[in-house]
């Protein structure tokens, strides 16, 4: 059963609200794996003075639809999927590709792992709070794949306006600190920090909170893969 996108957005949410009071440090907090690579390991501390519970989780990642969609897979294994670390003490989990070959195309898949209370504790009335951290994972092909090629575009639906990035390249790209510009070179801050990734090949879609009709854009200003980048934007 895949995990939608605004379920999968509705988890990541509660996960931001409640992060300042965690105790658990992950690293990396991104991996790439090359084709030769069977296995690579997250590294997980645990700061506090309890133990941490947890379950880890692989899903492959995908976007539809101009969506993020998680669909659960076999083809990653995580070592162990339950876990307990000790007050102020380290867990290491394995990453484990179950196939040997070199996948075609960039592979791109997310490790979730999920807070559990600990043995024994009382079910409490109301909502409780329990962290959700996801970690991207790529595995590489064989030959170098192309870098992202972005197009562009700010689209309508029934829901409102949206920017859409079409990356027709070979390997996924990070995009931060987004700005619209119009043609007075004013800019419109669409995201400070992280907005999301497009996949390879991939179309993903996100939210303008705001009327483009009122001060049409020309080109976008964004940080893609930790380079800045100006872009044509293509209007709707």
């Amino acid at each position: 059963m895949a995990i939608r996108p605004r379920l999968f957005a509705a988890l990541c949410a509660t996960f931001g609200a409640a992060a300042s009071a965690a105790t658990l440090q992950i690293s990396p907090v991104t991996l790439e794996l090359a084709p030769s690579v069977a296995a690579a390991g997250v590294t997980l501390s645990n700061s506090g003075a309890q133990p941490i519970y947890g379950q880890v989780r692989t899903f492959r990642w995908t976007q539809e639809n101009g969506e993020d969609v998680l669909t659960p897979t076999d083809s990653l294994a995580a070592s162990p999927p339950l876990l307990q670390i000790g007050a102020s003490a380290e867990q290491l989990v394995r990453l484990v590709r179950t196939t040997s070959a070199a996948p075609a195309a960039e592979e791109s898949y997310r490790v979730l792992i999920d807070e559990l209370p600990a043995p024994g504790t009382p079910v409490a009335s109301g909502i409780t709070l329990r962290l959700r951290y996801s970690v991207p994972v790529f595995v590489e092909p064989d030959r170098t794949p192309a870098p992202p090629r972005l197009d562009w575009r700010i689209e309508s639906d029934p829901r409102g306006w949206r920017l859409s990035v079409a990356n027709l390249g070979g390997r996924r790209a990070q995009i931060s600190a987004v700005r619209l510009v119009d043609a007075q070179g004013n800019a419109h801050e669409v995201a400070h920090g992280l907005l999301g990734y497009a996949l390879a090949g991939s179309v993903r879609r996100w939210p303008l909170g705001f009327d483009v009709r009122k001060a049409p854009f020309v080109k976008v200003r964004a940080t893609v893969n930790a380079q800045p980048v100006e872009a044509r934007l293509t209007p709707p």
